[in-house]
């Protein structure tokens, strides 16, 4: 996204375009979906109103040549700032007929408002990139369009410089040293696998980089002609959310001001939800979110109010109230690991855990119920020991409570015992010649294989092998600690119909730390029958 010194929106927007493109890594659920349209939402009624404001300040440029006379340089600079505002509108629209044919292409909006293929990202894909390697989709003219415009609208003013707007990975701090991104296109690492609601969220923010660069340039126009200088006879108090959307656990800001606020007005600022910061007339309010009872869509509607006093001439204060709605958004803790559904008892079971809806401003700590929590090599990264049957998992940022999460708690499965003879598995079923050595091997069930690979290394450690004739024992028990047993005597020794007799005695299993702990296992005596 563009550089350079960013107003509070533009930050607000960008923050949310971050948590945007953060939450496109998950497998998007409908909660998740919400989230998108709420956005998607937001940024469009931000973007009307930062073209609104735009648009007066033009008039206003009109008004204050007219009343100093229609010069001819102030009237060229008026032609400028006509000319950058018919620029951003054909730019807008040109943005906005991509929506429109995306949503037609994706099969329209059905009678609840929601898009008909809100989820599915393959149709968006294709359009927006094309089939697989043609880059024939509407995201690559796109591209050149918007750093077309970002060039155009550099040439008002040398002071104005918008840089390019449509960016491939490596030219993206985000992206440039990663090496499973940096080789995506402007397209792709925008678009690709995208859900639809998602790509028109992302198209919405590229809307808000076009506002953000007409504003530039005409504030800049504006100061050439001796400065704008609107004139209100209405005073109505203000409130400008960054969002009315936000998490649970991360900040709320929004900036509560005068509409007709001047230089020689210095007003008082309080609200219900704490003190009021007021720079330059300016208000800004700023609490942690708290969570609280979600609704079934995972949202949770909260309010507060703002009071804003300021002496008349008669030395009389003049009181404004605000009132300002916002949604609570309960964040999704995304867990992933190789099996999220049960944990395995007394090992190492490795997490990761995200709350991708905080972005940056995800800063976690972790409590269990049932379990010991040990930190990984990074902050989302954990190890769950397990001590009873069941464990809750508590998931907090800067200390909040964000979500708990329980767990089942399974017992390790036994390992498989296999006797091996020359490489190859003992054939007790058709016996065989006494073979001149055995090999006992402790095998981890699959199912833990992949999932706890650290807690599934077992070895044998003591098991005894006899030779028996009938009821006879022809060499007693002999005991090896070994996996491997020399049986070079039991061979000069057996006959026609012996038997041989083993037994495991004991198996070790090593764990995430590296302790050796003994394994359970039950295993009957394994009897091979010698033929010659």
């Amino acid at each position: 996204m563009a550089g350079g010194k960013l107003t509070p929106r533009q930050a607000m927007i960008n923050m949310m375009y971050l948590v945007l493109t953060c939450l496109l890594a998950l497998q998007v659920s409908n909660t998740v979906l919400e989230k998108f349209y709420y956005m998607d939402d937001s940024l469009r009624y931000a973007n009307g109103l930062a073209r609104e404001a735009t648009s007066k300040t033009l008039e206003a440029m009109k008004a204050q040549v007219a009343k100093e006379g229609n010069k001819p340089k102030d009237l060229a600079i008026i032609a400028q700032a006509e000319e950058a505002k018919a620029k951003t509108t054909e730019m807008m629209n040109y943005i906005e007929e991509i929506r429109k044919g995306l949503i037609e292409y994706t099969g329209g909006i059905r009678e609840d408002g929601k898009y008909v293929d809100e989820k599915n990202y393959d149709n968006a894909t294709t359009y927006l990139i094309g089939p697989e390697g043609s880059k024939s989709g509407k995201a690559y003219a796109l591209k050149e369009k918007l750093n077309a415009f970002a060039a155009q609208m550099s040439t008002y003013d040398k002071e104005v410089q918008i840089p390019k707007i449509a960016l491939d990975a490596k030219e993206m701090p985000r992206f440039k040293n990663d090496g499973n991104q940096n080789h995506k296109d402007f397209a792709l690492i925008n678009f690709e696998r995208t859900p639809l609601v998602a790509c028109l969220a992302i198209l919405s923010q590229f809307q808000s980089e076009v506002v953000r660069a007409e504003s530039d340039v005409i504030k800049k126009l504006s100061s050439k002609v001796g400065g704008v200088e609107i004139k209100f006879d209405r005073i109505n108090a203000m409130v400008s959310a960054e969002s009315k959307i936000v998490a649970a656990g991360t900040k709320y800001r929004a900036k509560m001001f005068l509409a007709a606020s001047a230089s020689n007005i210095a007003p008082q600022m309080s609200s219900t939800v704490g003190p009021v910061k007021v720079e330059n007339g300016i208000g800004t309010v700023e609490f942690t979110a708290q969570g609280g009872a979600y609704d079934k869509d995972g949202n949770l509607k909260k309010s507060w109010e703002g009071t804003i006093k300021i002496k008349k001439a008669d030395g009389e204060d003049t009181i404004f109230k605000v009132k300002e709605e916002y949604i609570v958004a309960k964040p999704v803790v995304d867990i992933q690991a190789a099996n999220v559904s049960a944990l395995y008892y007394q090992c190492g079971n490795e997490l990761k855990v995200n709350v991708p809806a905080l972005g940056a401003a995800y800063n976690p700590s972790f409590q269990a119920e049932g379990a010991e929590v040990i930190k990984g090599p990074s902050k989302s990264e954990i190890i769950v020991v397990p001590n009873a049957s069941k464990v809750v998992l508590k998931v907090f940022s800067d200390g909040n409570l964000i979500e708990p999460k329980e767990f089942k708690v399974k017992l390790l499965p036994e390992p498989k015992i296999e006797i091996l003879n020359g490489g190859k598995p003992l054939d007790t079923k058709m016996g065989g010649p006494c073979p001149s050595s055995l090999k006992a091997r402790a095998v981890a069930d699959p199912s833990i294989r992949d999932v706890i690979p650290k807690d599934a290394s077992y070895r044998v450690t003591e098991w005894t092998v006899m030779l028996a004739r009938g009821r006879r024992v022809v060499i007693p028990e002999r005991k090896f600690t070994s996996d491997e047993a020399n049986l070079s005597d039991f061979r000069a020794q057996a006959k026609e119909g012996d038997r041989l007799i083993i037994e495991i005695k004991q198996v070790k299993r090593r764990n995430y730390k590296g302790d050796i702990l003994d394994a359970k296992v039950s295993v009957d005596p394994i009897s091979f029958s010698i033929t010659q």
